[in-house]
């Protein structure tokens, strides 16, 4: 799903969302997978994906740590800082290649779109996540 040139970040939002989960361990390993595929499929270097993503993971875990009473409020947080980091990230790695783009022109046609429709999409992949954890991980009451 595409509005102007941004793109909602399924991946940014999986592991957000994975890594809000108070049982989930694994969700570095995640995050390089993550990257990896990313990076197969993008122009961008693969250094630029694992540095947004592994960045997304840390967020995700203090906040996790942090505004625990409210996961939809630390996944929206986390997906607005996320999504603003890998893209900062993405587009130094751009200049630092010697890409002629324009920051104004990179904000307003790429990074606010993909906002708007990473936050239409965070609520679903939350809960979506939020399930897949308590499927995964029982907690010792349901066993």
């Amino acid at each position: 799903m595409s509005l102007l040139s941004g793109a909602v970040d399924l991946p940014l939002l999986f592991l957000a969302a994975w890594a809000l989960q108070e049982r989930v361990e694994m969700a570095w390993t995640w995050a390089l997978v993550a990257a990896l595929f990313a990076a197969f499929f993008s122009a961008l270097p693969p250094l630029a994906y694992l540095v947004g993503y592994l960045l997304v993971v840390v967020l995700a875990r203090v906040f996790q740590r942090q505004v625990w009473q409210l996961p939809i409020l630390a996944m929206f947080t986390v997906s607005f800082i996320g999504t603003l980091l890998l893209h900062l990230v993405a587009f130094a790695a751009l200049r630092f290649n010697g890409s002629p783009i324009n920051l104004a022109d990179t904000l307003a046609l790429i990074t606010l779109p993909t906002l708007f429709l990473n936050f239409l999409a965070a609520i679903p992949v939350h809960s979506l996540m939020r399930d897949l954890a308590v499927w995964v991980f029982p907690s010792e009451e349901f066993v």
